[in-house]
């Protein structure tokens, strides 16, 4: 790998580091307001709206300029929507516009790979991009957690700045100049980033053409045999895996009782199995066989459901970390594939906004069903065990559909052979 990988790499944890780190803050801010309980959800639901809402334009966009200069801007709105915090503006609101800047950064951060590297360096391009992801959620979680813990509160309002005056007077200010120290500093990587002279001329500016093009995307990536596995097993994963910090977050109050920053690591100990899977998977599984992972996702969904017997830290862990390798072990390889296949049949920054869009949809959706069951005061380990099941039962069909696609090819191959 390249030196301009290893800024990208850099400006890609750091960025992520105080995303994560930023949706616990706001976690805490919506609890010392009394907010209600479906809010806490709807925090994520409102990040990753402008996902879905840009997806049309944000792939034209992102291929409009260099890709380094796109994140740099990106970034400058997170900053911004962090600075609407300390204007006392709702944090769904604040939070909405930070959500409005990492939709603009995902596909420039996603594409530049597929300028920069081969097909065959896609997977451990991978493997790192989403190792370092899982890191920065692993740290942004616990670091957003321990922003709030008596300790560090105390210790960063008795921190002055000389001659400069920030303002800071309680725990919620101090925790969100943290986050924006973080941003700034990812903003300054973004700024260092190579051009990787990938130009794609002509860009549409018409919003409806655009819209139209970004349907055409859509349709061509479900087509295609291998896309469409690809695609919605990323899409399955990254719905769940939003869920899922919501839902360790409360069974860590409920059946652990657990305090907020405690509760916090456990989220970030999912992370730290998902770096070991991604770690692995990197390592053993090239392209060409990254199909065979399927099945591992009908065996995170059943370990999910064993959630419901556990009352012990001891056992809550090692759990978890299982939860989060298998999960990291089978994402990775079904990323390098759909970036591939994206990069082969459209242009980078257009194949990434659909994988946005079809991914945030899934957040988005799974996370109202989950503030739904939430508000009508559903049994927790009833939500734990159905959540399991959509994971198991959705990965099921998904394999059905591959072994049909797979079946058709070779039907395709034998018409063709006795042809010749």
């Amino acid at each position: 790998m390249n030196r301009g990988f290893y800024t990208i790499m850099a400006a890609q944890f750091f960025s992520s580091l105080a995303d994560n780190a930023l949706l616990f803050v706001a976690i805490a801010l919506l609890t010392s307001m009394k907010a209600p309980a479906f809010f806490t959800p709807l925090l994520k639901l409102s990040f990753v709206l402008f996902y879905i809402l840009l997806a049309a334009f944000v792939g034209a966009f992102a291929d409009a300029l260099p890709k380094g200069r796109v994140m740099f801007i990106a970034n400058t709105v997170k900053i911004a929507g962090c600075m609407l915090l300390f204007a006392h503006v709702h944090p769904l609101v604040a939070y909405a516009v930070v959500g409005f800047g990492a939709a603009v950064y995902s596909p420039a951060k996603y594409g530049i790979l597929t300028e920069l590297l081969p097909a065959e360096k896609l997977v451990p391009a991978n493997g790192w991009i989403e190792g370092l992801t899982v890191m920065s959620i692993i740290l942004g979680t616990v670091l957003g957690g321990a922003l709030f813990s008596e300790s560090v509160s105390r210790a960063l309002l008795g921190f002055d700045f000389p001659v400069l005056d920030l303002g800071v007077d309680t725990p919620p200010e101090a925790a969100l100049w943290v986050v924006v120290g973080i941003y700034a500093f990812a903003t300054l990587c973004n700024w260092k980033i190579p051009d990787t002279g990938a130009r794609y001329e002509h860009q549409e500016r018409n919003p409806v053409r655009l819209i139209a093009d970004f349907s055409n995307c859509c349709s061509t990536l479900w087509r295609d045999k291998l896309g469409q596995i690809s695609l919605a097993v990323t899409t399955l994963f990254w719905g769940a895996g939003a869920t899922l910090q919501f839902i360790v977050l409360k069974w860590a109050d409920k059946a652990l009782h657990l305090p907020f920053d405690k509760a916090t690591r456990l989220v970030g100990v999912v992370a730290i199995g998902m770096a070991i899977g991604a770690a692995a998977a990197a390592k053993l599984i090239p392209l060409r066989k990254s199909l065979t992972v399927l099945p591992l996702g009908i065996l995170m969904g059943i370990i999910v459901m064993l959630m419901v017997l556990v009352h012990s830290q001891a056992i809550a862990y090692p759990m978890l970390i299982a939860v989060g390798a298998i999960s990291g072990f089978f994402v990775v390889p079904m990323n390098a594939l759909l970036q591939h296949r994206g990069h082969v049949l459209m242009s980078a920054g257009h194949s990434i906004a659909v994988q946005n869009f079809n991914e945030n949809l899934c957040i988005l959706t799974m996370l109202a069903v989950y503030a739904a069951m939430i508000t009508l005061d559903l049994n927790l380990n009833a939500i734990i065990v159905l959540f399991g099941l959509f994971i198991s039962g959705s990965m099921f069909f998904i394999m059905k559909r591959h072994a049909l696609n797979q079946r058709e090819h070779d039907a395709l191959a034998l018409i063709g052979e006795h042809k010749h």
